[in-house]
């Protein structure tokens, strides 16, 4: 049971990467590769700056701020440098990996003996991996109700327009560039504060757990898409950290069979490969069945 409690756990927490990258890979259709080094980047400023005293919470801010700068500038080199979407986000990724061993100084540091925002009294006196279910909930409660706030303003709409047609959004007046810029920004800032409080619940940062983080977060936007089918755009923000959560239960799953936690990679790569793959299989049967149904009739 504890297992699977840590599992939603995981998944609540691990949502708010699944949310932040459903902003540029949904709605601005940005296929931003910024994520996997916007995620580091603000797990090493986070524990870098706990681990030099400064409070937990500013230093979760912090790194917030650290992010919103990393997608800053992937959206500078897009709209105003006019690099191709992919490269800038690549460039933006690599430097970061530089910028990480500056600020950490090592390769990984431990907040052994720190405080952290899961120090909290009211967290100790919950039951064994309780504390990330509560620290998630509330975390993802509150950004996603203050996206559907967003998302509803006139701002978010033009946010949304710009997505859907920058030709049109630019013929009714909408700066489609800052619209980018503003995007980009917002999804690596919550990407670097979810880095920020996973690192904080694993206990340390490490200048390589930023690999494979955009099909984490990914999956959870797939998945959660599979499961409920046609939403509405505030639904699926709510599917997407549902889909988080099985994620997470699907990887205990597999694990449970005997796989390897170094498979985790492979494991999480193949999930979402079958998970994308499966509304078009659906199709394929259904389709079959209405021609083995056609046959069938017309003997």
């Amino acid at each position: 049971m504890s297992i699977i409690v840590s599992s939603i756990g995981q998944g609540l927490l691990w949502a708010v990467l699944g949310v932040a990258l459903f902003l540029t890979f949904r709605i601005l259709d940005f296929p931003d590769m910024t994520v996997e080094g916007s995620f580091p980047l603000g797990a090493a400023t986070a524990v870098t700056m706990i681990a030099h005293g400064v409070n937990p919470y500013l230093a979760t801010l912090a790194a917030f701020v650290v992010g919103t700068l990393a997608g800053l500038t992937t959206g500078l080199l897009y709209t105003k440098g006019r690099i191709p979407i992919l490269l800038a986000g690549i460039l933006v990724m690599t430097a970061s990996l530089s910028i990480n061993l500056r600020i950490m100084g090592s390769a990984n540091i431990s907040l052994l003996n720190q405080k952290s925002i899961f120090s909290s009294a009211f967290l100790q006196h919950l039951p064994k991996y309780f504390d990330s279910v509560v620290v998630g909930f509330i975390i993802i409660t509150m950004i996603t109700l203050g996206l559907v706030f967003f998302l509803q303003t006139e701002l978010g709409q033009a946010f949304i327009a710009t997505g859907d047609n920058p030709t049109m959004a630019q013929s009714i007046g909408i700066k489609t560039d800052r619209m980018t810029i503003m995007g980009l920004m917002l999804s690596n800032g919550l990407i670097a504060f979810g880095g920020a409080v996973i690192a904080q619940n694993n206990g340390y940062a490490d200048i390589n757990m930023g690999i494979g983080i955009i099909v984490i977060a990914l999956a959870s936007i797939i998945i959660g898409e599979v499961a409920f089918g046609d939403l509405s755009l505030n639904e699926r923000l709510v599917a997407v950290i549902v889909g988080s959560i099985l994620y997470r239960l699907v990887l205990l799953a597999v694990l449970q069979l005997g796989f390897s936690t170094n498979d985790l990679n492979l494991i999480s790569a193949v999930v979402l490969a079958v998970a994308m793959m499966l509304p078009r299989l659906r199709h394929a049967l259904k389709l079959d069945h209405v021609i083995k149904k056609g046959v069938i009739t017309h003997d």
